[in-house]
């Protein structure tokens, strides 16, 4: 008789220790945004490893895609909490980020050390046209998957003019598309039963640790006891952070500001990163003046580089706030910048394990239900148009960085078709728009003072 083939075989048990070295890895090799790092993992614990079953995999994503926050690094966070328990979560979830945050902290002291090198400087000068196209194909992507109706058409189309036209604040355009999609999926619920699938599952790869039949651990089954733990777990640290941070700088030190001010904003980000960028916008910018609208596009520009969540350019601005506010002192810098930075990652991310931590075990149940999933609906559809809006923000300052009243600029324009024709046409890579760009920008740097001289550039 045979023996049986090891694709047949269930795997042996993994231990927390096992987990963590690939958790690690996966931080430094999470690029090409929310669906590269859903693909990676899909890859790895599906069908290679087969540390959970295809259909348990697509259940805990639709699970994440209710949520604010960054889904993939949730999604991280949920299977290490049904494999290992809380500390399985946090250091799933933890790892996810953590490479990420120390990549930018590096990468943000060279911007603000070294930005205005000229080799530096060309590379940004290349990049910021990229994320102009970039987000303009955010936006496509998003609203092909989500606007499936003319009704969702037209919520996509307020929710720009809300933002552009009467500058309406981010969290009021998500609380209004929020209620109308719940309406909507009472008066019409063929119209809002269209969002944040991703499909069932079609396709066995053998036996998994976690399979379709494993019962649900004892650790994920719902308990008050067990919330309670975790809300008071969550009170402490968050409660406990701020209140340091409050004692120490005081409520309108910039420290203290900045955990209130991204723990608000971690709440708002439904529809991924790009949806919550106009409120950080909105809030860091305008508000805060913690950095300028130039240095916001570089920071998106850094983060697009990077593994890890987009949101992680919350990073770059903690760190250009901390820096330019002077935290520490002028002779402290560099630490005023790492410290802003860790402070804002801390706040951004924890309401994302709460989530998963406290609501894995009673919302999970909750998925396909229209009650629940027509509010989604109705902010994803609101989302395209916010983003949208982020896209005319970014080209009005890269084509006219000194205004309509100053000179338009034409090569940053020729860099940003390039890049929309790759990304919409060729379907080429983030990153490889990125670098592409990248080095036209080095090279122009450098023949931009010949073209001057010649008169064949003015």
């Amino acid at each position: 008789m045979s023996k049986p083939s090891s694709d047949q075989q269930r795997p042996q048990p993994i231990s927390l220790g096992q987990a963590f070295w690939y958790w690690l890895k996966l931080g430094f090799i999470s690029f090409g945004g929310p669906a590269g790092q859903i693909a990676i993992m899909h890859h790895d614990l599906v069908e290679k490893k087969r540390w959970i079953s295809e259909r348990r995999y697509l259940h805990a994503l639709n699970y994440c895609m209710l949520l604010p926050g960054p889904e993939a690094q949730q999604l991280a966070t949920y299977i290490g909490w049904l494999m290992h328990r809380s500390w399985g979560g946090v250091v799933a979830g933890g790892l996810f980020v953590l490479p990420s945050l120390l990549i930018l902290i590096g990468l943000s002291w060279i911007y603000l050390a070294f930005g205005h090198v000229p080799a530096v400087a060309g590379v940004l000068y290349g990049i910021k046209p990229a994320v102009t196209a970039i987000v303009l194909f955010a936006a496509y992507r998003i609203g092909a998957r989500a606007l499936k109706n003319w009704l969702l058409w037209t919520m996509a189309g307020l929710a720009f003019l809300a933002i552009f036209v009467l500058n309406a604040p981010f969290p009021l355009i998500v609380l209004m598309a929020g209620i109308l999609g719940a309406v909507g999926g009472k008066l019409a619920p063929q119209k809002f039963t269209v969002g944040g699938g991703h499909g069932s599952a079609k396709q066995s790869y053998g036996p998994a640790l976690i399979d379709d039949d494993t019962p649900t651990p004892v650790h994920a089954h719902f308990t008050w006891k067990g919330l309670l733990k975790i809300v008071v777990a969550g009170a402490v640290l968050w409660g406990g952070a701020i209140g340091f941070l409050c004692a120490r700088f005081g409520w309108h030190g910039a420290l203290t500001q900045m955990g209130w001010f991204f723990t608000k904003a971690a709440l708002l980000t439904f529809g991924g990163a790009y949806a919550v960028l106009p409120y950080v916008y909105q809030g860091a910018v305008e508000h805060y003046q913690w950095l300028t609208p130039h240095q916001m596009i570089d920071g998106l520009a850094l983060g697009e580089t990077t593994p890890g969540p987009l949101i992680m350019v919350v990073t770059f601005v903690g760190f250009v706030a901390g820096w330019g506010k002077e935290i520490f002192g002028p002779d402290h810098l560099s630490l005023a910048g790492a410290t802003a930075a860790v402070v804002v990652t801390y706040f951004t991310f924890l309401p994302s394990f709460l989530f998963i931590l406290a609501g894995g075990p009673l919302v999970e149940s909750t998925h396909g239900n229209l009650k629940f999933t027509a509010p989604l609906t109705g902010i994803t559809a609101s989302v395209v148009g916010v983003i949208l809006n982020l896209a005319v923000f970014f080209a009005y300052h890269v084509f006219w960085p000194e205004g309509f009243a100053g000179h338009f600029d034409g090569v940053a324009t020729l860099i940003s078709v390039l890049a929309s024709v790759a990304l919409f046409r060729y379907k080429a890579g983030v990153i490889s728009v990125i670098c592409a760009c990248g080095a036209i920008g080095f090279l122009f740097a450098f023949i931009k003072p010949w073209l001057a001289q010649t008169g064949v550039f003015l």
